[in-house]
């Protein structure tokens, strides 16, 4: 392996419509949370849900695209890449989050008017 690389792919469906916000310098931004639910049998060997959360992240002309498609409950496919972040809150407390910055999004449900 000549190169690594930070990639990750998830298809799922956004809990909730995007939260888009215009920064200073103008650039737009969008987060919402996508729901990605596996099935796999348990040590009783039965069926059972397993579904994990993740914080999407995307800028600029991305989250335009995200602004005009991604809506909640649609499936869609995405691939972006980890940014882990850490910071001390006003009481000493660390904290740290991932989250997935997206870098190419494919619907897989149609948007619906």
């Amino acid at each position: 392996m000549s190169t690594m690389r930070n990639s990750v792919m998830l298809m799922g469906r956004p809990g909730a419509d995007p939260e888009m916000r215009n920064l200073n310098n103008n650039q737009k931004i969008a987060r919402f949370r996508l729901a990605v639910t596996e099935g796999r049998k348990n040590a009783n060997q039965e069926w059972v849900n397993d579904t994990q959360w993740f914080n999407i992240v995307a800028w600029g002309k991305t989250a335009d695209r995200v602004e005009r498609n991604v809506k909640k409950g649609l499936q869609i496919a995405i691939e972006g890449s980890l940014r882990n972040n850490e910071w001390t809150d006003d009481k000493g407390k660390r904290h740290t989050s991932t989250e997935v910055w997206l870098n190419d999004l494919l619907m897989m449900d149609k948007v619906k008017d």
